[in-house]
């Protein structure tokens, strides 16, 4: 029933795609049994590849053609030559980056020696496309994920009522925080050079939020489903704007991709095994990569390459920067200077996230330049903003309550502290949630139509 539901829910999208996630089961279920079967290195290399070809393939025609297409066209107009080369009228399948890796796993975890190939088929083709997670994560692996499909599951009623309140959770940050704030970015960053100082600022802040609530509000409801069903997901978000700095950051922010890319890039390139120039190559290369990953356009790979950079500043002077934090003043007291290095990441993070946002490289060379053009006297108008005042503040105090949130239930876990009330007080959070959903979510035309991450 999950099988076909999954593919069901799919197929609604474009039925023609659902080729796409059958043959990358089918050929990874096979490929993992002979990887299994073979102790000819020659020949599990041969079969791994099989699969590496097969799902890469899929994944580079239809989400980097035009982008190898028009990078070549581009390289020759530098030395002024002008090709005429069409690009292809390709549509991206939904959520392919995410099913490729996650079916990767499985079938390299197999020729490392660390897994068992399933002799369950029905198993297999459902772990690969479980509705849940299927378009936007978290990425899971097999051998958390796929033993889970052979179990049988009862209803729960602590499950249930748990993984209901991670998607109302969820829902509060995609229908209450993003899509309200999405309004306002996407008025600013369609039309960069209309905009100065403090609203390039204001719109580049509440895109890092807009984009964390609607992501991790995403997991949450994916995470919530799978709960209620019985299915434990792996956690992809934990607070990452409280980072102290980028390393942390992508501890913290979307776990389960930073993971895979640590376990099946950065450890096989040799990790930190080489000595500390092969480090810093190999921590480059992984974001580089990952900022690829995320979209066929300069602005991800300039967007991957920061962070990638800022990285290797930070493993580079890592001793230097209690000095550093010392020498300004922030060593005496400890939360000040956790707060110092928070602002100073987020602040990072802001900047790069104008290149993962703009629409192309040279909006956002323009909102870097605009946004330096601050003046005192410059008021905001929200009106001109694509907001009202009532829907900025709203938007504001959301925000707030989310941080104030996190910040407090960093190290506590909130559903255990809320099954310790009196019955009376959950239920009247219960609703309180209910009706804050219903009387503040973003319904209608002003909503967006999908998540962000749908597009990767």
């Amino acid at each position: 029933m999950l099988l076909v539901a999954s593919y069901v829910f799919y197929g609604w999208w474009d039925w023609r795609f659902l080729f796409l996630i059958f043959i990358s089961s089918l050929v990874d279920f096979v490929v993992g049994q002979k990887i299994y079967k073979t102790e000819n290195k020659k020949k599990r290399k041969g079969f791994l590849m099989v699969s590496l070809l097969v799902n890469l393939g899929f994944l580079v025609y239809f989400k980097y053609s035009n982008f190898f297409i028009e990078t070549f066209v581009d390289t020759f107009r530098l030395f002024g030559k002008e090709l005429e080369v069409s690009t292809l009228n390709i549509i991206l399948p939904v959520g392919i980056s995410f099913y490729t890796f996650q079916t990767l796993s499985y079938t390299i975890d197999i020729y490392r020696k660390q897994l068992e190939p399933t002799k369950d088929v029905l198993s297999f083709f459902t772990f690969v496309a479980f509705f849940p997670q299927l378009v936007a994560g978290p990425i899971e692996r097999a051998s958390h994920l796929l033993p889970q499909f052979y179990k049988t599951y009862k209803f729960n009623y602590n499950q249930v009522k748990s993984g209901l309140l991670l998607i109302a959770f969820g829902l509060f940050k995609k229908i209450v925080v993003a899509d309200r704030v999405s309004v306002l970015v996407n008025q600013v960053y369609n039309g960069p050079e209309a905009y100065l100082g403090y609203e390039i600022i204001l719109a580049t802040i509440l895109f890092a939020f807009q984009i964390y609530c609607d992501f991790s509000g995403y997991s949450d409801i994916a995470i919530g489903v799978g709960r209620t069903m019985g299915f434990d997901l792996m956690k992809n978000f934990r607070s990452p704007y409280l980072s102290k700095s980028i390393t942390e950051f992508w501890r913290r922010w979307h776990i389960s991709l930073s993971t895979w890319f640590r376990d099946y890039v950065y450890i096989p390139l040799g990790g930190s095994r080489d000595g500390k120039y092969k480090t810093y190559r190999n921590l480059f290369l992984v974001f580089f990569v990952s900022g690829l990953w995320h979209g066929a356009a300069m602005t991800f790979i300039i967007w991957g390459a920061i962070h990638g950079v800022i990285i290797v500043v930070e493993k580079s002077f890592s001793k230097q920067r209690r000095t550093i934090a010392k020498a300004l003043g922030f060593e005496i007291n400890t939360v000040s200077r956790k707060l110092f290095y928070i602002i100073i990441t987020f602040s990072i993070v802001c900047i790069a996230w104008v290149f993962f946002r703009a629409n192309t490289l040279s909006d956002a060379i323009t909102i870097i330049q605009n946004g330096f053009h601050l003046k005192w006297s410059q008021v905001l108008n929200f009106y001109d903003l694509g907001l009202n005042a009532q829907e900025f503040w709203t938007a504001f105090f959301a925000i707030v309550l989310l941080v104030v949130f996190e910040w407090t239930h960093q190290n506590v876990s909130f559903t255990k502290q809320l099954a310790a009330q009196p019955l009376l007080f959950r239920w009247c959070f219960y609703l309180m949630i209910v009706f804050t959903l219903i009387i503040f979510g973003v319904y209608g035309d002003m909503a967006p139509k999908e998540f962000i991450y749908f597009q990767f």
